[in-house]
């Protein structure tokens, strides 16, 4: 647990991340408002969620402003993200984080619960290559209960359609310059500025010594992710959701 400061605008930190996503997702809203959608239409309005490689706890945000009777638990190795997180939902007993890392086989040891109705992540496994991420599965599959759901949002291009993923890779980096030009923040220039802030500072410079400065995961394809997931004990598994480039995965229990 990351000891939080009394003073930081946590809010604001939690503001700007998601204005940083939201740069290079403008969709991400409405991938969030689906993946909450089917977790009411298959679980209900009070689950028990893992909130897995949660970042700052957006899921989680999102998740107990529509359900306020559900409880979260956030799992991540990220302490600048984390201790964002855990600033911004201080004083909230629905929510618990926990520091563990996902290629470690026994990191589930360190979950509070053996079983959950619904494990989300969003935007994060694309660190992992494709040996660990079908390990991770594996342990997913474990987790969560009989009729319960897994759902990944994140980049899954097709790769079999080289000119519309160009004309959508062009579009993308035009729109995403005009912004910049307008004052928006991207992903260097956000750390850069939690680099220089006295709170978050110690953990950024820890975040870079484990991750380094950009992921060297792989990106499989939508149905590399259903397969691996029946593989893993999920019933059914498919998109529910699309863009151009991400998708959101789902394995039904």
């Amino acid at each position: 647990m990351t000891e939080t400061v009394v003073g930081t605008d946590w809010q604001g930190w939690q503001d700007s991340w998601d204005r940083q996503q939201e740069w290079y997702m403008p969709d991400r809203e409405e991938r969030f408002r689906v993946m909450l959608d089917m977790v009411e239409a298959l679980v209900g309005t009070e689950p028990r969620v893992l909130d897995l490689a949660c970042g700052t706890g957006s899921i989680s945000d999102r998740l107990l402003k529509r359900f306020p009777k559900a409880v979260s638990v956030g799992v991540d190795l990220d302490p600048a993200l984390l201790a964002i997180a855990e600033g911004y939902f201080a004083g909230d007993d629905r929510v618990t984080f926990v520091r563990a890392d996902l290629k470690d086989p026994r990191w589930t040891e360190a979950l509070p619960h053996d079983s959950y109705d619904a494990v989300l992540t969003a935007t994060a496994l694309h660190w992992m290559h494709t040996g660990p991420l079908r390990g991770l599965y594996g342990q997913l599959g474990g987790l969560v209960r009989e009729g319960g759901v897994f759902m990944n949002a994140d980049h899954m291009p097709d790769g079999d359609t080289p000119r519309i993923d160009a004309a959508e890779r062009a579009f993308r980096h035009a729109r995403q310059e005009r912004a910049k030009e307008a004052g928006a923040l991207d992903w260097r220039a956000w750390w850069d500025r939690a680099a220089a802030d006295p709170v978050l500072a110690a953990p950024t410079a820890e975040r870079f010594e484990i991750y380094g400065e950009h992921a060297d995961g792989d990106t499989p394809s939508v149905a590399w992710h259903c397969e691996v997931l029946r593989e893993s004990g999920f019933g059914e598994a498919r998109a529910v959701w699309r863009s151009p480039m991400d998708a959101l995965v789902l394995g039904l229990k």
